[in-house]
C-alpha cells in the first residue's frame, strides 16, 4: 500500500572514496573487532482449525525465520514468512504467496485484514478506528479452505531486517527485493516439498509491482524453474511514468480522472445512476474530449475548451471557475482539498470515501490521508497480538506497518536502463503470460482508490504483449483496501477463491 507516499521517502546515498596513505606512514591496524553472530532461525507453530468459505478446516500455523546469506555464507537478511497449511499437508495442494507493498509494508494488511484466518474489526463505512481494544475475530472470508497462505515480509517490512552491516543497496531495490522475495519462496517450496502445487504469486499496492519483478525472476530472467499458475494483483500500478504529476506529464490527470468522478458521485457532488454509470462515462470522456484537449495544449480553442470544462465539472463536481484556474488539470492533492471545501472536509487518498478536517480549509492541500490514520492503529495492535501472543514469536524488534529504511534506499532503476526512464514493468507480466501459457492474471481494484487508480491499471495492462483473454477483472466499493468494508472483502475473497479453483 501507500506506493507513492513512500517512494517520497527513497534518498540517494553516497559512498565515500578514501585515498589509501603510504605504507610507512601507515597507523597501526586496530584489532578486529569481532563479528556478529549468526542469527537463529525462529520457528513458532501452532495447530488450529477454524471455518473459511463454509469448510471447516485443520490448519498449522506457523512463524518463522528465513536467513538469506552473501556466497561466503554470511548472513545478510531475515525474512520472516507466516503461513497457514492445511492439515494433513497435501503436496499437491494450490499455495497462494502473498505481500504487501510500499515498498516498505508489512503484510499485516493483507493477512489481517483480508485472507489470515483471524482479521482486525474496524469500521466497514468508512470511519476510524478509534483506539484500543480491537476485536480480532475468526475471519470466514480467509482463503484456507482452497488454498495454504505464506505471508511474506520482505527486507525491512514486518519483523524482517538486514543484518549488521549488509548494505541496503543490496537488497532495496526492484531487481534486489525481487531477488530475495524469490528465494524465499524456493527455500519454502523446498523446506515443505512444494515443488509439484499449483503457485499463485500476488499482493497490494506496490505489491503488484513486486509481483511482476518476482514472476520474472521465477519464471525468466534468473531461476527459470518455478512454474506459476496464477498473478493476483490487488490495487495495481505497474506504470509509474503514467502517473507521475511532473508538469507535462499529461497521462497523470487521464487515468485519475474516472476516480475523480467516482469521488465526486459517492459524496453527491456528481450525479449518476451507479458509480458504475459515472465510471463509465469518464472513461469514455478521459480517452476522447479530454486527453484530445490535454494534447493540444495552448493549441485549444476557446469553444472546445469551455465544453470541455463544463462536462469536467459535472464529471468532478469542481466548479468550473476552479477548473479554468487550473489550467484543467487538477492534481490528486488539489482534488482531496478541493471537493468538499465547502463542507470543511477533505477526503481520503487510499480511500476516497473516508473524510477528514484540516487544522484550517483555506490550504492547498489535506494536512494528512484520514484514510490512513483511520484504520493502521487497529491493524498494528492486531499483528503485534497475534504474532507475539498467540504465535509465541520472540523479539525485541518493532513490527514495521510501514517501514521507512526501505524508502531511504530504494533503487527504482531497472538495470536495463538508465535511473531517468520511463518506469514501467507491465511488460514482465506480458513476458511471463506469453512464455507461460497457462499463467492467468486477476486484476482487483476499488473505484474511491487515488493511490493506484484503477484506470491506470486498465491502460498498463491493455497494451500490446498481455494476452487479454486470461485476464479476469474485478471493481470494489471502497478504495485501496477494499477489504476494510465488509460486503468487498466478502466478495473479494470469493472472487479469489474462484480464481483459483478456475485452473
Amino acid at each position: 500500500m501507500n506506493v507513492r507516499f513512500l517512494a517520497l521517502l527513497a534518498t540517494a546515498s553516497t559512498l565515500a572514496l578514501t585515498v589509501p596513505t603510504l605504507a610507512q606512514d601507515a597507523p597501526k591496524a586496530e584489532a578486529a573487532k569481532p563479528a556478529a553472530p549468526a542469527p537463529e532461525a525462529q520457528v513458532r507453530s501452532r495447530d488450529l482449525v477454524g471455518t473459511f468459505g463454509g469448510q471447516r478446516v485443520s490448519y498449522k500455523a506457523t512463524i518463522a525465520d528465513t536467513i538469506l546469506t552473501d556466497d561466503a555464507g554470511k548472513a545478510e537478511a531475515v525474512i520472516v514468512t507466516t503461513s497457514y497449511v492445511k492439515a494433513p499437508a497435501d503436496p499437491t495442494r494450490p499455495v497462494f504467496f502473498i505481500y504487501n507493498g510500499g515498498p516498505g509494508s508489512g503484510s499485516v494488511w493483507l493477512q489481517m485484514g483480508a485472507f489470515g484466518p483471524k482479521r482486525v474489526v474496524i469500521p466497514s463505512d468508512a470511519k476510524d478506528d478509534g483506539a484500543p481494544p480491537y476485536p480480532l475475530h475468526d475471519n470466514p472470508d480467509s482463503l484456507l479452505d482452497a488454498a495454504d497462505l505464506v505471508f511474506i515480509d520482505p527486507p525491512g517490512t514486518g519483523f524482517s531486517h538486514l543484518t549488521q552491516g549488509t548494505d541496503p543497496k543490496k537488497y532495496y531495490g526492484l531487481r534486489q527485493d525481487a531477488r530475495a522475495v524469490g528465494k524465499v519462496i524456493r527455500r519454502w517450496i523446498n523446506d515443505n516439498g512444494r515443488w509439484n502445487s499449483p503457485k499463485f504469486l500476488g499482493g497490494e499496492s506496490y505489491g503488484t509491482t513486486r509481483t511482476a519483478m518476482v514472476a520474472d525472476e521465477l519464471e525468466g530472467s534468473t531461476y527459470n524453474d518455478v512454474g506459476l499458475n496464477g498473478l493476483i494483483l490487488i490495487s495495481t500500478i505497474l506504470d509509474f511514468g503514467a502517473e507521475d504529476t511532473t508538469p507535462g506529464n499529461e497521462m497523470a490527470y487521464v487515468v485519475t480522472l474516472p476516480n475523480m468522478a467516482a469521488a465526486a458521485y459517492y459524496h453527491g457532488k456528481a450525479q449518476a445512476p451507479s458509480v458504475e454509470a459515472i465510471v463509465a462515462e469518464a472513461r469514455k470522456f478521459a480517452v476522447g474530449p479530454f486527453a484530445t484537449a490535454l494534447l493540444k495544449g495552448q493549441d485549444l480553442p476557446a469553444e472546445e475548451r469551455a465544453s470541455v470544462r463544463k462536462e469536467l465539472s459535472r464529471l468532478t463536481g469542481l466548479s468550473e471557475t476552479y477548473l479554468e484556474q487550473a489550467n484543467l488539470r487538477v492534481t490528486d492533492q488539489r482534488f482531496y482539498k478541493e471537493l468538499l471545501r465547502d463542507r470543511g472536509q477533505t477526503i481520503g487518498r487510499l480511500d476516497a470515501r473516508y473524510t477528514g478536517t484540516d487544522y484550517d480549509a483555506a490550504g492547498e492541500t489535506p494536512d494528512n490521508d484520514p484514510s490512513f490514520y483511520g484504520i493502521d492503529a487497529g491493524y498494528t495492535a492486531a499483528i503485534n497480538s497475534w504474532a507475539r501472543e498467540t504465535l509465541g514469536y520472540r523479539t525485541d524488534r518493532e513490527y514495521q506497518s510501514i517501514g521507512r529504511e526501505p524508502g531511504r534506499y530504494w533503487d527504482w532503476s531497472l538495470e536495463e536502463r538508465g535511473r531517468g526512464a520511463y518506469l514501467n514493468v507491465a511488460p514482465l507480466i506480458g513476458q511471463a503470460m506469453r512464455q507461460n501459457s497457462q499463467l492467468r492474471l486477476f486484476n482487483a481494484q476499488g473505484y474511491y482508490d487515488f493511490a493506484t487508480p484503477f484506470f491506470g491499471a486498465e491502460y498498463s495492462l491493455k497494451r500490446p504483449g498481455i494476452p487479454q483473454e486470461r485476464i479476469t477483472w474485478k471493481y470494489y466499493g471502497a478504495g485501496h483496501m477494499m477489504y476494510v468494508r465488509d460486503e468487498d472483502r466478502a466478495q473479494l475473497s470469493s472472487d479469489i477463491r474462484a480464481f483459483i479453483r478456475a485452473r
